[in-house]
């Protein structure tokens, strides 16, 4: 019942969430595909949400997590920080705090001070979802958003087809390369001048100010 509430407020909000139900699988999704962030309920089947953030940072994993419990001691909360917990949530809570935490944390892990990026003569919003073109507001479908939202993230880098198809879609969605294209076509129709998408090829894609070197 909270992993549901939290898939369907996390979408409300704009998230791509994907779920798995014990640690095992959880382990197992982190090895085959990247996540910008992990949030991880302490009660877990099988192997406990300590244990399993325990073997993540054994791992060398860095993804932000962000811990879920009902259970609050302060001895719980000492440990979730001292195995690499970068933040702790208890249950019961509100919704839009959740999405706002996840929203700091991913912010944080990629390195941006503020939730707004400023790329020439773009403002892009990341915490209201919003994009402004010398200062008018751009009107962005959902998907568009998420192309946008994740080449911000990684402003100046290449960030993999793989990676913005996750973006795009869950699990529960099979979205093609030629979707992605599709995407990132009328997202450049949109920036207009303001900025480029550039195709790296093989790889994937970076955005850029308009005018940059290659």
């Amino acid at each position: 019942m909270v992993a549901d509430a939290v898939i369907r407020g996390l979408s409300l909000a704009g998230f791509t969430v994907d779920r798995v139900a014990s640690g095992e699988l959880a382990r197992a999704a982190m090895q085959r595909e990247h996540f910008d962030l992990s949030i991880v309920d302490i009660g877990l089947p099988g192997i406990d949400g300590l244990s399993l953030l325990k073997s993540m940072r054994a791992d060398g994993r860095v993804t932000p997590v962000l811990i879920l419990t009902a259970r609050y001691t302060l001895q719980d909360k000492v440990r979730a920080f001292e195995l690499g917990a970068d933040d702790f949530l208890m249950k019961p809570f509100e919704q839009a705090e959740l999405a706002a935490r996840c929203r700091a944390l991913i912010r944080r892990a990629s390195q941006l001070p503020t939730g707004t990026v400023q790329l020439a003569r773009l403002s892009i919003d990341l915490n209201g979802h919003q994009l402004l073109l010398d200062g008018q507001v751009v009107e962005l479908t959902r998907r568009e958003w998420a192309v946008l939202e994740s080449l911000a993230l990684n402003l100046g880098r290449v960030v993999g087809k793989e990676r913005l198809l996750q973006a795009l879609a869950g699990w529960e969605q099979d979205l093609t390369p030629n979707a992605l294209e599709t995407q990132v076509s009328r997202l450049r129709s949109k920036l207009g001048t303001g900025a480029v998408i550039r195709t790296i090829r093989g790889l994937g894609y970076r955005l850029e100010e308009a005018g940059s070197s290659p």
